[in-house]
C-alpha cells in the first residue's frame, strides 16, 4: 500500500510539473488528424512525447518552455537542470536545462527585459526565428504574405522557412505571425525541416514543385542530368542543407540548385546566388514578367492546357511560356513548358531544337 501511495504521489507530481512521458498510442490522436503522421514521426524520434493520461493533445498550444524542450531533444542537447540566465527560469524549472542549452546555441532568445516567459504560448513569428536558426536554408523566398512586411523582425526568418518548404501560410495568403502554435503545428514545422516527404505538404494548391522524394532525369543539350533532392551539409565552405543536386550521367556532381514557390510565383536558381521566376501566379494567358537579373529576358504565358510530348510521357495540361529573343539579355529566346507537380518538363529553342526534356521520374 505504501508503495502504491508513493507511485500515486509521483504521478500527481508529474502532472503538476507538466512533464510529458512517451506513450505507445494517444487516445486523442486519430489517424484522421491533420498532423497525425508528423506527430507520430517526431514521437518515434523522442522529440515529442505524450502525457501520462495517454493523450497527445495535438491541438494544445505550445509554451515557450515546451518549444525549447522539443528543440533540445531534436538537437540532442544536454538538458541537465541548471542556471539559464533568465530571471524567470530558475534552475529548478522543469525546462531549465533545455532552455539554457537552446539559448547557448542561439536558437532561442528572451525578451528585451531579460525574461524568457516560459509559460507563454509561443507564436508563429517566434517559431519562425527558432526554425530558421535550427535548419540550414541557403536561400530566401520573397514573402508574399499580406501580414508580413519587410520592417518586421520576423521578415527574414519567414523568408527562410517559406523557401525551405517548412511553411506555406494560410489559403488567404496570411502568415498570422501573432497566432499561437499548437503541438500539431509545431510537429509539422519540425518534420518538414527534417524530412523531404513532409516538405511536399507545404505547398500551394496546384503546385508546380517537384516531388522531393523522387529523382528526375532530363536529356539536355549538355548531356543527361539527374536531379535528386538531398541533404548536403556544406559545399565549398558554404552551408547547404536540403537542396536539389544535379548530377551528370556518370554520377559526377554538376551543380546544386534551388526550387521554391510562393503564392505569387515559382522560382528556380542557385544557392547563395540568383534565382529565376519561371512562372507567375495566377496562371493566365498573356501574363508577362521580368526576372531581376541580366540573364533573364521577358517571359510570357502563351499557352494553357497545352499538350507536350516528352520521353517520359505526354502531358496534356502544360503551361507554355515564351522567353523573348532580346539582345539586351544574355538569355536566348526559347519556349519552355511547365506542368503541375513536375516543374519544367521541356524546353525548345525558337528553331525547334530541344534543349531539355524530362525522361524519367523514379
Amino acid at each position: 500500500m505504501r508503495a502504491l501511495k508513493k507511485l500515486s504521489l509521483l504521478a500527481v507530481l508529474v502532472l503538476m510539473l507538466g512533464l510529458a512521458l512517451p506513450v505507445e498510442g494517444a487516445s486523442d490522436l486519430p489517424e484522421s488528424h491533420e498532423f497525425y503522421e508528423e506527430i507520430t514521426y517526431l514521437k518515434n524520434r523522442d522529440v515529442l512525447k505524450g502525457y501520462p493520461d495517454g493523450t497527445m493533445r495535438p491541438d494544445k498550444g505550445v509554451t515557450r518552455a515546451e518549444a525549447a524542450i522539443m528543440i533540445s531533444r531534436l538537437k540532442e542537447f544536454d538538458d541537465t537542470p541548471r542556471d539559464t540566465g533568465f530571471p524567470d527560469v530558475p534552475a529548478s524549472h522543469k525546462a531549465s536545462g533545455s532552455i539554457a542549452a537552446a539559448a547557448e546555441a542561439e536558437l532561442i532568445e528572451g525578451y528585451p527585459d531579460g525574461t524568457y516567459r516560459p509559460e507563454n504560448t509561443i507564436t508563429r513569428a517566434e517559431i519562425a526565428f527558432i526554425l530558421s536558426r535550427s535548419f540550414v536554408v541557403p536561400f530566401r523566398a520573397n514573402v508574399s504574405f499580406t501580414d508580413v512586411t519587410p520592417n518586421m523582425l520576423a521578415y527574414e526568418p519567414v523568408q527562410k522557412i517559406l523557401a525551405a518548404n517548412i511553411t506555406i501560410g494560410y489559403p488567404d495568403k496570411t502568415f498570422r505571425p501573432n497566432a499561437a502554435v499548437t503541438r500539431g503545428q509545431f510537429s509539422a514545422f519540425l518534420a518538414r525541416g527534417l524530412e523531404p516527404k513532409f516538405k511536399n505538404d507545404a505547398t500551394i494548391p496546384k503546385s508546380y514543385l517537384r516531388d522531393k522524394t523522387k529523382t528526375y532525369t532530363y536529356d539536355t543539350e549538355y548531356g543527361i542530368e539527374r536531379h535528386v533532392y538531398n541533404y548536403v551539409p556544406a559545399r565549398n565552405g558554404l552551408e547547404m542543407g536540403f537542396i536539389w543536386s544535379i548530377h551528370k550521367e556518370d554520377g559526377a556532381l554538376l551543380t546544386d540548385s534551388t526550387e521554391f514557390e510562393t503564392h505569387e510565383h515559382y522560382s528556380f536558381g542557385l544557392p547563395y546566388s540568383e534565382s529565376y521566376t519561371e512562372l507567375e501566379y495566377p496562371v493566365e494567358m498573356g501574363q508577362a514578367w521580368y526576372t531581376d537579373t541580366m540573364y533573364a529576358a521577358l517571359r510570357e504565358i502563351t499557352g494553357i492546357g497545352v499538350t507536350v510530348e516528352t520521353q517520359y510521357q505526354t502531358f496534356t495540361d502544360a503551361v507554355e511560356v515564351t522567353v523573348a529573343a532580346d539582345a539586351a539579355f544574355l538569355e536566348e529566346g526559347h519556349i519552355y513548358y511547365m506542368v503541375e507537380g513536375f516543374g519544367e518538363v521541356k524546353s525548345v529553342k525558337m528553331d525547334g531544337t530541344v534543349t531539355k526534356e524530362l525522361t524519367a521520374v523514379e
